[in-house]
């Protein structure tokens, strides 16, 4: 199991990470997803041994690590950028971890050849790496870290360098792997698409520290934190008044701020159009986005911007009903908002 307790990094005036808490458990597949700048490479770096901490400390089953140089704690690691040795082939590439293990000529090949198998490229031992392609070159990069058997793997940003169809599909490939090999894993990303698919447990940051962490579901319905949801997609992020007012109309849940996810819009006619739980505005503006509209509504206060999800497209100047459906509304910590 690997243990973080209170990890602090500085750099400068910059806190990189702020006492950051985790733990995974042995076999467990647990993605580490923000934005650009929020800490989440720097973390990675910090269990490897590649950054030291100002405090705190990281321990595996209860080891302290922090005299243990970065070739001995059998952890692997593997950049967005593969680092691989573009004047050797795919067998020197993935073979280099079992060089410095000393593992002999026999042994080496035979595991060569396993983790190639793993990883779909079977027969490409002899390949030149600058014949291969992004998404092969990533493989290679992965089988190389699997090689020397690491008890934990850690991926910064494996898929990045991909363009989104690539990268959907090697995604799908990762989590059958990893499920398959039963390594534990620290995955880092950007894309909560890619975490949701790949791990069992999702832990977001923000400015250095955890702000959330669970199931991908656990996350989806219930981020806890304004800056958690906006980073999810959940755009609308509302107070709620005395009375469960809000600027385009009413809910009915206590005072706060809340999420209200945009698949919690309902069409409906005008009937009930003054009713609790009811937005009715006219259409100012409409932007598609495939699984949903992005609609800037006109109301007494003043325009509001909203996504929803609607088989029905909405025009200019339309005069729209929404019901809202509760169970889809998640309260989130007013301090953080």
């Amino acid at each position: 199991m690997l243990t973080v307790t209170g990890a602090t990094v500085l750099f400068g005036r910059v806190t990189a990470l702020d006492g950051v808490d985790l733990e995974v458990a042995t076999g467990e597949v647990v993605a580490i997803l923000g934005p650009s700048g929020c800490g989440k490479s720097t973390l990675l770096r910090a269990v490897a041994g590649l950054q030291p901490l100002d405090s705190g400390e990281v321990r595996w089953n209860g080891e302290d690590l922090a005299g243990l140089p970065v070739h001995r704690r059998d952890f692997g690691l593997m950049f967005q950028e593969h680092a691989l040795f573009s004047h050797r082939d795919v067998e020197a590439n993935v073979a280099f971890g079992l060089r410095m293990q000393k593992m002999d000529a026999a042994r080496r090949s035979l595991r060569v050849r396993e983790v190639l198998g793993l990883v779909g490229l079977a027969g490409f031992r002899e390949r030149q790496i600058s014949t291969l392609s992004g998404g092969e070159a990533q493989r290679v990069a992965l089988a190389r870290s699997l090689a020397p058997e690491p008890r934990l793997l850690m991926l910064d940003e494996p898929l990045g360098s991909l363009d989104r169809p690539r990268r959907e599909e090697l995604t799908e490939e990762l989590r059958h792997l990893l499920r398959g090999i039963g390594v534990t894993v620290l995955h880092v990303t950007h894309d909560h698409d890619e975490a949701f698919a790949v791990a069992d447990r999702v832990a977001v940051m923000q400015s250095g520290r955890i702000a959330r962490i669970g199931t991908p579901a656990e996350i989806w319905h219930d981020p806890r934190h304004p800056a958690v949801a906006g980073f999810l997609g959940h755009a609308n992020v509302v107070t709620v008044g005395e009375g469960g007012s809000v600027p385009w109309g009413r809910l009915n849940v206590d005072s706060g701020v809340v999420v209200v996810r945009a698949d919690a819009f309902r069409r409906m006619d005008g009937s009930s159009a003054d009713a609790d739980g009811t937005v009715t505005a006219t259409v100012a503006d409409v932007r598609f986005r495939g699984d949903r509209f992005e609609l800037t509504l006109r109301t007494d206060p003043g325009d509001v911007e909203l996504e929803v999800r609607d088989p029905r497209p909405a025009t200019k100047g339309d005069r729209l009903h929404y019901s809202i459906d509760c169970g889809a509304v998640m309260p989130v910590d007013a301090s953080d908002a």
